[in-house]
């Protein structure tokens, strides 16, 4: 497969469940959707959209989402999916920081047993996620819009983490400079990260190549080549193919050598 026939990947979108799947087909993309709870997730994971990976999600600044947490729940959800999305911290909710870490804890001791691709929140808490990752660590572990500082950011590659980075991330340019390319993946956060963006859209992440190829003195298309075999690492690594599309197992299928 030519590089440039690799659709854009967007490793994290919100997308409500109840939008049409011809509406959905049209997206060129393949696009990582999130749901912020497990009743929001189990409409997601009934559906069979060629395009869209649709997540398992504990949002953890919801309130209601940790209230309808389960472990056993979530577990048998996971078994739909090779996402989960989106997990984390939130140091600006009301939330109270035990209560997210407590469902943290769940979710990370699951998949510790059952390594999935986890899409993860850190806004304002990078310090206590990186505490918490590695309290129980796991393959497969992507920081989603990571704003953390220098010594933060090196701690989390020395982890293991990979990080999805959308229009607004890919602005800081010191944050380039700490991220290797071989831990990088796009994302547009839609409709929260994208906001900068002419055409905000789920799998709309041409800015966001467009920006590391001229950080990294390269092309948009060997960026997208980049993004889609560091995906691929991370589903070698989880050992999740099989929840894997058709579709896009035969996108990671055709990657050329490194």
């Amino acid at each position: 497969m030519r590089t440039s026939a690799l659709p854009p990947l967007d490793l994290h979108a919100h997308i409500d469940t109840s939008v049409p799947a011809d509406d959905l087909a049209g997206l060129s993309a393949v696009v990582f959707a999130a749901t912020r709870s497990l009743t929001e997730a189990a409409q997601a994971v009934q559906r069979h959209d060629e395009r869209i990976i649709w997540g398992v999600g504990i949002h953890p600044g919801l309130a209601r989402s940790h209230t309808g947490f389960a472990p056993d729940t979530f577990t048998q959800l996971i078994d739909r999916t090779p996402l989960v999305s989106e997990i984390g911290l939130d140091g600006k909710s009301r939330v109270p920081m035990d209560r997210q870490q407590a469902t943290l804890r769940q979710v990370l001791d699951v998949l510790a047993r059952t390594p999935r691709i986890a899409s993860i929140h850190s806004y304002a808490a990078c310090e206590q996620v990186l505490n918490e990752l590695e309290r129980a660590p796991a393959p497969g572990m992507v920081l989603h819009w990571w704003l953390g500082d220098p010594a933060q950011t090196a701690r989390a590659v020395s982890l293991g983490c990979y990080f999805s980075l959308n229009a607004s991330a890919v602005r800081k340019t010191a944050l380039l400079e700490t991220i290797p390319l071989d831990r990088i993946l796009t994302e547009t956060d839609h409709p929260f990260g994208d906001r900068s963006s002419d055409h905000p859209l789920p799998g709309n992440v041409a800015l966001v190549e467009q920006t590391l190829a001229r950080h990294h003195r390269t092309t948009p298309e060997n960026i997208r080549q980049i993004v889609w075999h560091n995906l691929a690492a991370l589903v070698r690594d989880t050992r999740c193919a099989a929840q894997l599309s058709r579709r896009v197992r035969s996108h990671l299928a055709s990657l050329p050598p490194r």
